[in-house]
């Protein structure tokens, strides 16, 4: 499986030649969706997933139960449970976790679900939940209002992955991203930061 990496939660998967995407937000490429046959949505918020742009691709889009889309209503959206699993683009693809990380307060309070995809990708959105399954390759939150580094830290390890790449990395500037990427490369076995574009 080909992984390429889009700004902040994006990343686009090409296996066998066909193509899912996953977390495509606002700020994330358009070139991120060529050939998409489907996506994958961990939440509602818009830096995960910009509903203008899926409704005029129209592809089918695997959601949260619970997720509030409604510029998605024309497609065929698909809503998953925590415990689900199901097969996309070709994709083996299971669902964990259940709820966004707690900002403050418990807010925001919006179902999160985490992806463990193909031979053992995982891309968690935004929640630092731990599954029960092996995880190959993590791709881990490197920066949000709702975490702290050591936390990131801490997930990385808990997961135990061989693999690790920084998502969710589009409000640091480049001095920060130094410090984020340093601090995994330093902590975190198997770690290396892709740019937007790059692939592993």
């Amino acid at each position: 499986m080909r992984l390429t990496k889009y700004t902040h939660a994006c990343v686009r998967l090409e296996h066998d030649g066909r193509v899912l995407v996953v977390d495509p937000g606002v700020w994330s490429e358009p070139r991120a969706l060529a050939g998409a046959e489907a996506v994958l949505v961990t939440h509602e918020h818009t830096d995960h997933v910009d509903v203008l742009r899926l409704a005029g691709l129209g592809v089918p889009v695997y959601a949260p139960e619970g997720a509030r889309l409604p510029d998605l209503a024309p497609l065929p959206v698909t809503r998953v449970r925590a415990g689900q699993r199901f097969t996309v683009a070709g994709f083996p693809v299971t669902a964990v976790g259940g709820r966004h990380a707690p900002i403050h307060d418990g807010q925001p309070d919006c179902a999160n679900l985490g992806y463990l995809i193909g031979d053992g990708l995982y891309h968690p959105g935004d929640a630092l939940h731990v599954p029960d399954e092996p995880v190959r390759t993590l791709l881990v939150p490197g920066q949000a209002s709702w975490m702290r580094m050591g936390e990131a830290i801490a997930f990385a390890r808990a997961v135990g992955a061989r693999h690790a790449h920084t998502i969710h990395d589009a409000q640091v500037n480049e001095r920060g991203l130094a410090s984020v990427t340093g601090w995994l490369a330093e902590t975190v076995p198997g770690y290396r930061h892709l740019a937007p574009g790059e692939t592993a």
